[in-house]
């Protein structure tokens, strides 16, 4: 055991002698008020491929299909979630617990900026610390009754991607990429920790994977030829969707009004999704 041990394995990556090898056991209860039917983790092994924005979309389309959704934001160091609902409302709580903020269409979410004084102040915190955040989002939260929960994972494999998988039942993950060089590594770092932590990878999502010419309607592969098919075949993962590079939809995050968005071709992974 390391002389800086804390003893919670939950946040600490070092293997020895005192780490509880079944990840079950770590497994923490929701409020008791919660009744979370799947939860559903959107990872990626690198930062700015678009978690975020899957993740709202994601959680958009199926409170349109008629179930009861929700939103973690686990990505506590930069948590844009509230930033595409539009949300500045401050989240409430007494001595039962933190009640979540409710957007526009009903879909209930926790970030770390909807209980911060001001939302665009710096967390600086440690791991372990912002770790600890995360969990209290799943035990702490009066979620109510939700059908699908989506959890918006900070990118890389550290300790709040540990926590989660090790205190939240994760029903599954879906790994966004994008059609660059690096999109081999990024899957083969998410597959690689879900396979270590016994989680079911639903399918991947590439994000900004062309962009349709507004006047001539040619499609451009701005990052250039998409490398997905031959990964995908490698990793044996379903494709779930090649996002376009949309204007319309950026807009529409940056206004807080992504529930207006009426076009998105992320159907068919939530068909998958809820069809599990």
């Amino acid at each position: 055991m390391s002389e800086e041990c804390n003893h919670d394995c939950s946040s600490c990556t070092q293997n020895c002698s005192s780490r509880n090898t079944n990840p079950a056991d770590f497994l923490e209860k929701p409020h008791p008020s919660s009744h979370i039917k799947k939860v559903i983790a959107v990872v990626s092994g690198k930062g700015g491929v678009g978690k975020s924005s899957v993740t709202s979309m994601l959680a958009v389309l199926a409170n349109r299909k008629g179930y009861k959704t929700a939103v973690l934001d686990a990505d506590i160091t930069g948590p844009s979630i509230p930033k595409m609902f539009g949300l500045h409302t401050r989240a409430t709580g007494d001595d039962n617990g933190i009640n979540p903020v409710i957007t526009e269409t009903g879909i209930k979410t926790m970030s770390l900026n909807l209980l911060v004084p001001d939302e665009t102040d710096p967390v600086v915190w440690r791991g372990p610390v912002i770790a600890g955040s995360v969990k209290q989002f799943w035990t702490d939260v009066i979620w109510g009754d939700v059908d699908y929960m989506f959890i918006d994972m900070p990118p890389g494999t550290g300790d709040v991607p540990l926590t989660v998988f090790q205190s939240i039942p994760v029903d599954g993950i879906i790994v966004i990429t994008s059609p660059q060089d690096l999109v081999s590594m990024i899957v083969t770092k998410a597959v690689r920790m879900a396979k270590m932590m016994n989680v079911p990878i639903i399918g991947l999502v590439e994000n900004y994977s062309y962009l349709t010419c507004p006047d001539c309607g040619k499609r451009i592969d701005v990052f250039g030829k998409s490398k997905l098919e031959e990964v995908a075949m490698e990793q044996n993962l379903k494709i779930l969707a090649k996002l376009p590079i949309n204007p319309g939809f950026a807009a529409l995050c940056d206004e807080g009004k992504i529930e207006k968005f009426d076009h998105c071709d992320l159907d068919n992974a939530i068909d998958v999704i809820t069809a599990e």
